[in-house]
């Protein structure tokens, strides 16, 4: 193979022409974002609630080959981003700096084996291992749900450089628009709201709690029909 054919294909980013920076497709990988943090939030709760680690075990093999592929080859190979790209395909393109990408997308790569590391070789299913499936959903799920990657703030940190082309413009310095400022009725709004989620079991409000305590001990008796919600 050519050294103009190993280019074409172990490079991140693409050039796109009237950008100053190699850039990636903000839509597909927000995407690409979703769905792991649909198949993580899946095995972390398997895990949690069962005890059956195979699936967290399955989605630590899989975050370890997306980000291996995404960081050391190229986005383009990576399963999730192709996912990601078929899903979104009819939207219009949103470029975003693919520099910072990179960064964060290390950072994610590092976790990775870090977890391969605790799960597989130290058949760790503690303390390590919560905290490692939690950083994962953090990542993911600020950037699918929010735009907001968190592994690209250290880029400027790590690199001495500014970020370009960040998601949403917020590498720029703007005013914040009118429809964007929070009233404080609106903060109060929102606490009143997370109040009354913690008081509605805290108080057993609108009796949506079990009246019947159900454990191991007494499981198999319980008629479940007859429990009231």
């Amino acid at each position: 193979m050519t050294t103009a054919s190993l280019r074409n294909v172990f490079h991140f980013g693409e050039e796109v022409e009237g950008y100053p920076v190699r850039v990636i497709n903000e839509r597909e990988a927000r995407a690409a974002a979703g769905l792991l943090a649909l198949f993580a939030g899946f095995a972390f709760a398997q895990g949690f609630l069962t005890g059956d680690f195979m699936w967290e075990r399955l989605m630590i093999v899989a975050f370890s080959i997306e980000f291996g592929i995404r960081v050391l080859v190229n986005p383009q190979y990576a399963p999730f981003m192709i996912m990601g790209r078929l899903i979104t395909r009819n939207q219009e393109v949103e470029y975003v700096g693919a520099p910072q990408k990179r960064v964060a997308w290390a950072i994610g790569l590092i976790i990775a084996a870090i977890m391969v590391w605790v799960v597989f070789v130290e058949a760790n299913t503690g303390l390590m291992n919560l905290v490692g499936c939690s950083a994962c959903l953090l990542f993911l799920a600020f950037e699918s749900a929010f735009g907001i990657c968190l592994g690209c703030t250290a880029y400027n940190l790590l690199t001495g450089q500014k970020a370009e082309l960040c998601p949403g413009g917020a590498c720029k310095v703007k005013q914040v628009e009118p429809i964007q400022r929070v009233k404080w009725w609106q903060v109060i709004l929102v606490v009143a709201f997370l109040g009354m989620l913690w008081a509605i079991p805290e108080y057993n409000l609108w009796n949506i709690q079990d009246n019947v305590e159900v454990d191991d001990s007494n499981f198999d008796s319980i008629d479940l029909d007859s429990l009231s919600y």
